[in-house]
């Protein structure tokens, strides 16, 4: 089934007119890139759209909410869906393909591999969303193979998805180079998510200002050399003091490969941290300087 949208954007919806499209392309000897999203789209997902614009000739942007990847069916069945602003927001922006797979396409009867990637998929989310980075490793498999792109690009909001999809490519051997784009954010600082639109009861989206704050000011602590352990607890207090009703994990990583780290060790480092408000889950994280680094 091959649709046309307003400025020359198609959408398709099974991996064998993907194909016919990109296989078009590259006997013209074009690059493609591909943004893998699960909708709900927001200028996040667009700035990565204008990355793979600017780094690729043609752009795929995929829409899939995997079920595959939710720890939670509740969490499944309210992810926000809105297909037709989504397909209208792409066309505007100058995507070339919408690929909008059914979950039949996606996983049919009898499908039965799960991919798995140990050691950065441990901890963080990991830690507390059970299967959750296996669904996302076996679906961006997927996607990477069914679209051969060159590129793919990613936000850095999800940090530890970047380090995962890297894994697995570069372990299965996937010529593609995964791109990480900087983090887009609210005029208040808060990470741009699809979840943020779930904060409708007044109040709560003022009061999830503190978590970007609150993350930024404990990297400047932890680089002014303030002990590590002081200042997350102290971080973790005024988080639950501002409204959050859980704080998931609030750690120090190294950003090469994800090592936990109980002070800085002269290499770049990564505070991460997913906190609950509301009901909503939400995560963020920021590099903490290093002298020299």
């Amino acid at each position: 089934m091959l649709e046309t949208l307003t400025m020359d954007m198609r959408t398709v919806h099974a991996v064998t007119d993907l194909r016919h499209a990109v296989r078009g392309w590259k006997r013209a000897g074009l690059t493609v890139g591909l943004v893998p999203t699960m909708g709900a789209l927001h200028d996040g997902h667009l700035s990565l759209v204008r990355a793979a614009l600017r780094g690729t000739d043609r752009v795929i942007v995929s829409i899939f909410v995997n079920p595959t990847q939710f720890d939670n069916p509740e969490d499944l069945e309210t992810y926000p869906r809105v297909m037709e602003a989504d397909a209208r927001l792409l066309a505007e922006a100058g995507a070339h393909v919408l690929y909008a797979p059914t979950v039949a396409e996606m996983y049919p009867l009898g499908f039965a591999t799960t991919i798995s990637v140990r050691g950065v998929s441990e901890g963080l989310c990991g830690a507390h969303r059970p299967g959750h980075f296996d669904g996302v490793a076996t679906v961006v498999c997927k996607l990477f193979l069914q679209s051969q792109a060159d590129a793919a690009f990613f936000g850095e909001k999800d940090f530890q998805q970047v380090h995962v999809v890297r894994r697995m490519a570069a372990d299965l051997d996937i010529p593609i180079r995964v791109e990480a784009c900087p983090t887009r954010r609210e005029a208040d600082g808060l990470a741009m998510s699809s979840r943020n639109r779930r904060l409708v009861v007044p109040g709560d989206r003022d009061r999830a200002r503190v978590l970007p704050l609150a993350l930024g000011d404990a990297a400047r602590a932890i680089a002014g050399g303030q002990p590590v352990g002081t200042v997350l607890a102290a971080t973790r207090e005024r988080l639950l003091a501002g409204g959050f009703s859980n704080v998931e994990y609030l750690e120090l990583r190294r950003e090469a490969d994800l090592a936990p780290l109980a002070r800085l060790d002269g290499q770049r480092a990564r505070l991460l941290v997913a906190a609950w408000l509301a009901g909503v889950r939400l995560i963020d994280n920021v590099p903490v300087s290093v002298a020299g680094v």
